[in-house]
């Protein structure tokens, strides 16, 4: 309970100084998730959620808010991370807007700290609405502490031809704690591909709590891509919420290599019918990283599809964890939703928990799930070596077709060439 109180206090401080200035209807959801978060406090291993998943680490540290970087970065310096040098992006290092090494276009492509002011009724109809804090505590922090992030708004019928790169990194920074929040509303038949990155520039202990709410309008179809590369020392939190109007097509996916503990909350509701929904993930784990997964999708009307296919690869002692739930609503007929959860263990140490889940409230669906876990398929491992492979390349060979089942699904060839790179160095060196 201590640390609940020093970051309440955390948030007095900075909601009464540098924050201050903040609009009315900002500074009141800020208040709304301080006070939510002080009446949950972090999770623990009790709660069903939690169950797999300690946070203790996070709990009982003694995270300082992030200050401006006191190092000015270059092209040269974030130019690993960057998947194109052309075409539109944001970098915010320690939570902070870097416009110098940024290609904003007006007031679509900002800032968030920019646009509450200059677009505020857009903001504001939207920032808060979608992302729970109810029974999410990081989600309430988040919201308390919201300041900069990333806003994208593409208008009705309107595309954007090239990728846009949201790109967070960490300067290093040991105990310090950012909160990006990250708002994109595509209205009615737009079109756009988002790349969200996090990333470090030093291996340290550091806490990323981020929050993410997606709108995709009638008819309209967004790519949205999330890659946490992050130090192996760090702690990574997230929540993505999306919500999806009458025939839009969102397709999620999520990449998850850093962290020494990450947790994401990912939810996405079908609001509207006729919506198509394909939610994707790998996360790639070695050493004593731990990730953890929960999904949520949501069938709130009738006509829908989802497809959502998980896979992890899991080294060392690593531990993986997956929580997939499928809600199709009192009146979401004909539904048609299948669930995937497939996880490799390289090691005898490795552990993975995998639990699918379904509550149908509807008669008329086609609805599945499934999931694995296990070691490589011995008969393939046979066939390969029968063909003069070796053992040890034949394991890779294997292993590396398993995580490229994932990436081969991104449309993003800049993208998919990066992390099918960092797979493959990944492999190398087990």
């Amino acid at each position: 309970m201590a640390h609940v109180e020093q970051l309440v206090g955390s948030y007095r401080a900075w909601a009464s100084n540098g924050a201050s200035r903040a609009p009315a209807w900002l500074h009141d959801l800020r208040e709304v998730g301080i006070a939510r978060f002080h009446d949950l406090g972090f999770p623990n291993m009790k709660q069903e959620a939690w169950r797999f998943t300690s946070v203790a680490p996070i709990a009982e540290g003694s995270f300082e808010l992030a200050k401006p970087p006191a190092r000015i970065l270059r092209l040269e310096d974030i130019r690993p991370f960057l998947l194109f040098e052309a075409g539109y992006r944001l970098v915010f290092v320690d939570g902070f807007f870097q416009p110098l090494l940024s290609t904003p276009f007006f007031d679509d492509i900002q800032s968030l700290a920019h646009v509450v002011t200059h677009r505020q009724d857009l903001v504001r109809q939207h920032l808060g609405k979608y992302a729970a804090t109810q029974d999410r505590p990081f989600s309430a922090l988040n919201t308390a502490f919201v300041s900069d992030g990333a806003f994208i708004h593409v208008p009705a019928k309107a595309t954007v031809a090239e990728p846009i790169q949201l790109l967070f990194l960490a300067s290093g920074d040991k105990q310090v704690v950012t909160h990006p929040r990250n708002l994109v509303v595509v209205e009615r038949e737009a079109r756009a591909s988002i790349v969200e990155t996090y990333a470090s520039l030093a291996a340290s202990g550091y806490w990323t709590n981020a929050v993410t709410e997606i709108v995709v309008g009638d008819g309209a179809r967004v790519d949205y891509h999330r890659v946490q590369r992050e130090s192996d020392r760090a702690y990574h939190v997230a929540a993505t919420q999306s919500h999806q109007g009458r025939d839009s097509t969102l397709n999620l996916h999520f990449v998850a290599f850093g962290a020494a503990l990450a947790r994401h909350d990912i939810g996405a509701v079908l609001s509207g019918p006729g919506g198509t929904l394909i939610l994707n993930g790998l996360y790639l784990l070695a050493g004593a990283q731990h990730a953890d997964h929960h999904t949520t999708i949501d069938h709130a009307a009738d006509h829908c599809e989802s497809h959502e296919y998980f896979n992890g690869v899991l080294d060392g002692k690593s531990r993986g964890v997956f929580t997939g739930r499928i809600i199709v609503r009192p009146g979401a007929q004909k539904t048609d939703s299948k669930q995937t959860n497939n996880n490799l263990l390289l090691s005898t140490d490795a552990h993975a928990d995998s639990q699918p889940q379904l509550e149908i409230y509807a008669d008329d669906v086609k609805c599945t799930h499934g999931s694995t876990v296990g070691p490589l398929d011995p008969r393939a491992l046979f066939y390969l070596r029968s063909r003069g492979i070796g053992e040890h390349e034949a394991r890779r060979l294997l292993t590396y077709g398993f995580a490229a089942e994932i990436l081969g699904r991104m449309d993003v060839a800049s993208l998919r060439l990066q992390l099918d790179a960092i797979v493959r160095g990944r492999l190398a060196e087990q």
